[in-house]
């Protein structure tokens, strides 16, 4: 599948790239892992619910999800954070 990323999505990824090398690296194998195959165990895919239920979200880590949206192009990336940073 098909990978693009918001405006807001890129900014963020920027600062963790220079914040926290490790996540950064964690994130791109996550993405990478999409790409081959969006349903893969380990990203635990799920849909939102309530005032985000178009949303799909995927893991990182125990603590850092990403959210992206899905249509006939492909997945938008549209946030990375902590839970209860994305799920507000």
């Amino acid at each position: 599948m098909e990978f693009f990323t918001s405006r807001e999505f890129d900014k963020k990824m920027k600062k963790i790239k220079f914040r926290d090398r490790q996540l950064f690296l964690q994130v791109e194998k996550q993405l990478g892992l999409f790409l081959q195959n969006h349903l893969h165990p380990s990203l635990r895919v799920h849909k939102l619910s309530g005032n985000l239920k178009n949303i799909w979200s995927i893991s990182v880590d125990k603590h850092i999800r990403m959210t992206y949206i899905l249509d006939e192009e492909g997945a938008l990336f549209i946030d990375i954070g902590t839970h209860d940073q994305i799920y507000r």
